[in-house]
């Protein structure tokens, strides 16, 4: 499914449309998200913005990725060499900013972000994704748990994971940190 709604709407607005142009109802999205009907709610009215882990719920309801619901909906003709730090894709919430460097190709077989982690925030709950992720720490610290098991990175480590694995990234420092990753699929 491509995304094909107003992309000058707030997120939860878009979602919204997603969800009213498949013909779903919010009680539906919610069972098939394992989310409550009050959160689906919330974030539509975008009272409240969705952790990553939650946006990526929602958004495997509707048959989207990430990339794909944050991407301009009609892509240059000629894909971009160069990106320029506005034109960034943000794709995260609530204090974790994951910039995914995006020139239009739908077809790429790598993602890229450059992610930033406020004081105290976390992605949330556990992701998980059919790949394979590389990053390493620029700055300041995290804590990196993967199937259960937590690693503490600070700058200058990199870490090699299976997506497929459920994981979380949180800073439980004082200050920000900053990661460099990549990623398979490209579309997460």
């Amino acid at each position: 499914m491509s995304a094909a709604f107003d992309a000058d709407l707030a997120p939860g607005q878009r979602l919204a449309q997603l969800r009213q142009t498949q013909g779903l109802s919010q009680r539906k999205v919610a069972e098939l998200s394992g989310l409550t009907h009050s959160a689906i709610s919330t974030i539509e009215q975008n009272k409240v913005s969705p952790a990553v882990s939650t946006l990526q719920k929602l958004l495997k309801v509707y048959g989207l990725s990430l990339s794909e619901f944050f991407a301009e909906p009609v892509p240059p003709k000629r894909n971009k060499v160069v990106i320029n730090p506005e034109e960034l894709l943000e794709i995260g919430s609530q204090g974790v900013s994951f910039k995914l460097v995006h020139n239009g190709n739908r077809k790429r077989a790598l993602g890229f972000l450059i992610e930033s982690y406020a004081p105290g925030t976390s992605t949330g709950g556990n992701l998980k994704h059919q790949g394979e992720e590389v990053g390493t720490v620029l700055e300041g610290e995290i804590e990196l748990t993967v199937d259960g098991e937590c690693y503490s990175l600070r700058a200058g480590q990199s870490y090699v994971i299976d997506t497929g694995l459920p994981h979380t990234f949180t800073n439980i420092s004082d200050r920000e940190c900053r990661i460099i990753s990549a990623h398979t699929p490209a579309n997460l």
